[in-house]
């Protein structure tokens, strides 16, 4: 039996799962994540739409001002407001899942941290994992066979 992972909201209203292990993890230390969560950063599980199957009600796509003035959709639930998703630069057909909203969350811990030039002075990163002061070239750090499924999505 292929591998799943599920989650939802607080309230229990949007569930969902995915069909796979992420692409890859990206936890995001700039000021837009910064804001939009209200914390130091943000995790989030970069996967192919198609491999995120909704179990119960649709998030509600919010739109959101960044400091880069490209598009962002979070996607909330339409009850109690907490972020499942998000769609960056109109790229729908991959989704940055929040990895917080996941019932087992510790299962994709981040393969990277970016943008850590606005990294709260206060968080350490672990020894091991890719850092960037800002966005990386893909190419040179995801493992091909995730590179093949982002390919594969975004031509």
């Amino acid at each position: 039996m292929a591998e799943s992972f599920e989650g939802g909201c607080s309230c229990g209203a949007v569930r969902y799962r995915l069909a796979s292990r992420p692409m890859f993890v990206h936890c995001c230390h700039c000021r837009d994540c910064q804001r939009q969560t209200g914390s130091a950063f943000v995790l989030n599980a970069l996967i192919e739409t198609s491999r995120v199957a909704l179990l119960a009600a649709e998030p509600v796509p919010v739109g959101v001002p960044t400091d880069s003035g490209r598009p962002h959709d979070i996607y909330r639930c339409p009850t109690c407001q907490i972020a499942v998703w998000s769609v960056y630069g109109g790229r729908t057909s991959i989704r940055f899942v929040r990895v917080g909203t996941l019932d087992e969350p510790a299962v994709f811990p981040p393969d990277i941290h970016i943008y850590t030039r606005s990294k709260q002075p206060w968080v350490t990163l672990p020894a091991g994992v890719p850092a960037f002061e800002a966005y990386y070239d893909a190419r040179k750090v995801w493992p091909a066979a995730s590179l093949e499924r982002r390919r594969a999505v975004l031509g």
